[in-house]
């Protein structure tokens, strides 16, 4: 796929790397080709300024070396149509500086945005997290809700609000998954980027059910 220098191809499949960015192909070979009514992803956004960067702490702070980013074209290009059945529901989380990467993803990917499902506003054993921003510090991020043309009826109501400690580098809430099965049913379902080791999978009850995909665990589709 275009868009990506060759050292980001390389350190994208060096497994002694630790990383969430998956070398994309212009196809995902489905198993069975399984269609999903929920899919919920956590792309790895390019934020392109980590270079301006000059201390290494701080730099890693801000997500530096922790994993390679994906262009916003690789993003896009992902055929996400190929997996996603004709009533279905998108759960994007997406980095408030670059919003508008994240409705053309939305958009590239045949979604129509609807509203914001998610705020996860992080905490630690002292309160509420403080981040770094170029404004103000950030301490919260955001779960964007699209939808196909047709889409699966929501069964029950659920707060938009998730008050959820910060774990490890853009590791996300499981609270998440657990509101949206709660809200939208038990339908076919799958994480994309999934970050969790396939041991951790099996005990945390928040992935019961879904499919996952992601170069940390084993993949229920493959590139």
């Amino acid at each position: 796929m275009g868009g990506r220098d060759k050292n980001a191809n390389e350190r994208a499949i060096d497994p002694k790397r630790n990383h969430r960015a998956i070398q994309t192909k212009t196809y995902l070979k489905i198993k069975e080709m399984k269609k999903y009514q929920i899919i919920l992803a956590d792309p790895p956004w390019d934020y392109g300024n980590w270079s301006s960067i000059k201390d290494e702490k701080l730099a890693r702070k801000c997500g530096r070396m922790m994993y390679p980013t994906m262009k916003l074209e690789d993003i896009c290009s992902l055929p996400i149509d190929k997996i996603s059945d004709k009533e279905c529901i998108l759960f994007l989380w997406a980095v408030m500086a670059n919003l508008e990467k994240a409705f053309e993803v939305i958009k590239s990917w045949g979604f129509i945005y609807k509203c914001c499902a998610f705020v996860w506003v992080k905490t630690t054993s002292k309160g509420i997290y403080s981040g770094l921003g170029n404004w103000t510090l950030g301490n919260a991020e955001l779960c964007l809700l699209a939808t196909h043309k047709d889409f699966p009826k929501r069964v029950k109501p659920v707060k938009q609000i998730i008050m959820f400690p910060k774990s490890k580098h853009s590791e996300k809430p499981t609270e998440a998954r657990k509101r949206i099965v709660e809200m939208m049913g038990d339908l076919p379902r799958i994480e994309l980027f999934a970050r969790k080791p396939n041991g951790q999978l099996f005990e945390d009850e928040s992935f019961k059910g879904w499919d996952v995909w992601g170069n940390e665990v084993e993949s229920d589709i493959e590139l």
